[in-house]
């Protein structure tokens, strides 16, 4: 079988992954600590964030065939929130997610689906791919220490679409098409409270300030008990602010915070802010996937779709289904 080097372990990288592994000798690399990518999780201090992707919604179905499995086994449940939408502080929408449309979480935690998808595929964390240089028919990957980490027929990139730019060579053939793909920036903040905040909500898409999104983390399927609160700024101020240093981007979200709920957040017991240079993508239209067959290069990732945990694993199913008929 071909030997197939997946970069990336998020939703699409372990789609493609787990499709391909009945036909290729597949091995996955990613850089991270952790499994699923923007589907993630920390834990400090007793509390914990799904600071990444918030929940997700089945429309395909493919999709909600994939799923089936892990809703059977509890590792992904229905969240049925108590949603409003802010404008400012002003509450104008209000509807509490039932099964009507199904608003899913990973339990016990956003990045178990991740680990559960990559249970019996071969995964190296931590290792932060640098290069890719041909050698011969094959492909080298070398980290960012310059080591080699070895060879391959087929290299297929799931990860950011200006990271796959970074790697792959100029006469790869969908570099011109990979290179027009704009991703947003995100800011999400996480505070953790000793005593639970008077909300009337769990959930808030907030429209006309600099933060677009506040949830009660723990209102999720599964999760500790700890009051914690998740707040992601807005795309443009993000993206407007994307070198501010960290401790200027947590002082102006609390503040902006704590003026769209009317509470103090300042006063958290935990305090901590991560930054997204690649979150969002607004809907685009042509190829899931890209597909470089004479020099055996692929990319995949939501941001071939929509930036959304489905289309993560639609552009994941799209590439694999295009890679078995090469093989």
């Amino acid at each position: 079988m071909k030997r197939i080097a997946i970069i990336g372990a998020g939703m699409a990288g372990l789609t493609l992954a787990n499709e391909l592994k009945a036909f290729a000798d597949v091995q996955v690399y990613e850089k991270s600590r952790d499994y699923g990518g923007r589907m993630a999780t920390r834990c400090r201090n007793n509390y914990q964030f799904d600071h990444g992707a918030q929940f997700f919604i089945a429309k395909t179905p493919a999709f909600k065939e994939f799923l089936k499995p892990f809703i059977q086994k509890n590792l992904v449940a229905r969240w049925d929130a108590r949603f409003v939408e802010l404008t400012g502080n002003d509450v104008t929408y209000r509807w509490t997610w039932t099964d009507e449309v199904p608003h899913y979480a990973a339990a016990p935690s956003m990045n178990s689906l991740g680990e559960a998808m990559a249970k019996d595929l071969p995964v190296q964390l931590e290792t932060h791919i640098n290069e890719i240089k041909k050698n011969g028919q094959q492909w080298q990957l070398i980290d960012i220490e310059g080591k080699v980490l070895g060879s391959y027929e087929w290299v297929i990139l799931a990860i950011p679409a200006k990271q796959v730019i970074e790697l792959v060579p100029d006469e790869c053939k969908f570099n011109k098409d990979v290179a027009e793909k704009n991703m947003s920036a995100c800011y999400s903040l996480m505070l953790g409270f000793k005593e639970a905040l008077p909300l009337e909500w769990d959930a808030a898409l907030v429209k006309e300030t600099n933060i677009s999104w506040v949830c009660n983390n723990h209102s999720k399927p599964g999760r500790a008990s700890h009051y914690s609160l998740l707040i992601h700024s807005t795309n443009q101020w993000a993206e407007e602010n994307i070198e501010l240093d960290n401790e200027a981007v947590t002082k102006f979200l609390i503040q902006e915070t704590s003026a769209v709920i009317e509470q103090d957040v300042s006063v958290a017991e935990h305090i901590d802010m991560h930054r997204w240079r690649y979150a969002n993508i607004q809907k685009q239209y042509g190829d899931r996937s890209f597909i470089d067959n004479s020099n055996r290069l692929a990319a995949i990732g939501d941001w071939c779709i929509k930036g959304r945990v489905e289309s993560a694993f639609l552009s994941g199913l799209d590439g694999a289904t295009k890679l078995k008929q090469l093989l």
